[in-house]
C-alpha cells in the first residue's frame, strides 16, 4: 500500500509526524505500507516550516512544491497544478491530508479527480462560520473524502448528519496531541525566558493571526490595549506571525507589558505554553494543546470548530466582546478558572490507531 502524505503549513507538521512514525513502525514489523511525503510549500518561512521538520524528526520531504504565498485562489490553484503533476508522476493508493489549510482541500480535489482515494485526518470539525476560509476547506474536503478519521465523537456526528456512511468514519483521537505527548520531555526554554526574567506562571503567552483580528490596524491596536489593560502585572509574550507583523508595522508603540518575539520553534513555543499562567489566542491548535496541558485559554473568536476544548477542556470563547473578555480575565486573575479535563482518546496513540485501521481496511 502506497500513501502520499500532504503537509503544507505549520499546523500540519505536528499532525503528520506521528503518522510517519506509525508507518515506519509498521514497516519494521514487515507490513506492506510505504509513504511519500509531499510538502506543498504553503508555509515556506524557515521559522514556520523548516525547523519543525528538524525538531519533530520528520524526514525531508520527497518533494517540495514550493508554492509560497498568494491569495486563497492563487495559492490553491498553484497547489493543484503542481500536485497534479506530482501525483501523475508518482501514483499511490491513498492521498492522506490533515487539518483544514488550503493544501488540504487542494490536494484532496486533485486526488479525487485522478480517482485516488482520500483520507482526511481531523475530519468532521465544524465552526459553522462560512467567513472562515478553513471552514470552506473542511467542508469541501469532507465532501469528497473516502476515509474519515476524527478527533472526537462530535466530529463524527457532523459527518453522519452530512450523509457520510458510519462505516467510513473512525474515531481515533488527535495526532497533534500525539506529538505534544511525545515531546513533553524535550521542551526547551526559549531565549525570551531569560531575556525578560520570566518564571513559570508569571506571564501569559499570546498568538494572533486571523484576518478578523489582525488585518485592520485600528482593531488590532484596540485589541492589544484591551488585553494589556486586563493583564495586570503579568507580561504577555507575543510570538508574531508574519501576517500579524505586517499590521504591527503600521502601529506605533505597543503597551509596555506586551513583549514581541519572532515565531518560535515548536519545542520552545510549547515550553512557553506549558509554563504560562494562560494563553490568549485565535488559533485552533493552541486551544487543543492548552486543553491537554490544563492551561487556561482565552480564545478571541466567536466560535470554534473544537468545542470539546470549551465543553471539556480549559478554553473559553470571548470573541471581541469586552465584557466577555473582562470576565475571563477576572476569572484568571482571581484564580477562579474552570477545571478542565482531557478529551477521550487524546492519549498519544492516535497515529497507531489510524495506521492499524488503514491496514485492516486494505
Amino acid at each position: 500500500m502506497k500513501v502520499t502524505i500532504i503537509a503544507g503549513a505549520r499546523p500540519n507538521f505536528m499532525k503528520i509526524a506521528p503518522i510517519i512514525r506509525a508507518i515506519e513502525s509498521a514497516q519494521e514489523n514487515g507490513l506492506d505500507i510505504s509513504y511519500r511525503l509531499v510538502h506543498t510549500g504553503q508555509h515556506y518561512d524557515r521559522k514556520l516550516s523548516g525547523s519543525f521538520f528538524e525538531e519533530l524528526n520528520i524526514p525531508d520531504p520527497h518533494v517540495n512544491l514550493e508554492v509560497g504565498s498568494g491569495s486563497h485562489a492563487q495559492q490553491t490553484a498553484q497547489i493543484m497544478v503542481k500536485f497534479e503533476e506530482e501525483l501523475i508522476a508518482n501514483p499511490c493508493d491513498y492521498v492522506l491530508v490533515v487539518g483544514d489549510v488550503n493544501s488540504t482541500m487542494a490536494c484532496a480535489i486533485v486526488a479525487k479527480k485522478l480517482h485516488i482515494d482520500v483520507i482526511h485526518v481531523e475530519a468532521g470539525l465544524r465552526s459553522f462560520d462560512l467567513r472562515m476560509p478553513e471552514e470552506i476547506n473542511r467542508m469541501v474536503t469532507d465532501a469528497i473524502t473516502d476515509l474519515f478519521f476524527t478527533t472526537t465523537e462530535q466530529a463524527g456526528e457532523h459527518l453522519k448528519r452530512a450523509g457520510i456512511p458510519e462505516e467510513k468514519i473512525h474515531f481515533v483521537g488527535n495526532t497533534m496531541i500525539d506529538t505534544l505527548i511525545a515531546n513533553l520531555d524535550k521542551l526547551r526554554q526559549p531565549e525570551v525566558f531569560s531575556q525578560h526574567q520570566l518564571a513559570p506562571g508569571d506571564y501569559w503567552v499570546m498568538t494572533l493571526h486571523r484576518p478578523s483580528n489582525v488585518d485592520e490596524a485600528h482593531k488590532l491596536l484596540a485589541l492589544l490595549n484591551l488585553i494589556s489593560e486586563n493583564a495586570g502585572s503579568k507580561k504577555i509574550i507575543f510570538p508574531v506571525h508574519p501576517r500579524t507583523a505586517k499590521t504591527l508595522s503600521e502601529l506605533g508603540d505597543l503597551p509596555d507589558n506586551i513583549l514581541i518575539t519572532d515565531p518560535l520553534p515548536y519545542l520552545e513555543f510549547m515550553y512557553l505554553v506549558k509554563n504560562a499562567a494562560a494563553a490568549i489566542t485565535d488559533s485552533g491548535g493552541i486551544q487543543e494543546e492548552t486543553t491537554y496541558l490544563g492551561v487556561p485559554c482565552i480564545t478571541l473568536r466567536e466560535n470554534t470548530e473544537r468545542p470539546e476544548t470549551v465543553d471539556v477542556g480549559s478554553n473559553v470563547l470571548c470573541g471581541f466582546d469586552p465584557e466577555k473578555m473582562k470576565k475571563a480575565f477576572d476569572d484568571l486573575n482571581s484564580g477562579n478558572w474552570k477545571a478542565g479535563k482531557i478529551p477521550e482518546l487524546w492519549d498519544g496513540a492516535t497515529a497507531e490507531r489510524i495506521i492499524d485501521t488503514l491496514l485492516k481496511l486494505s
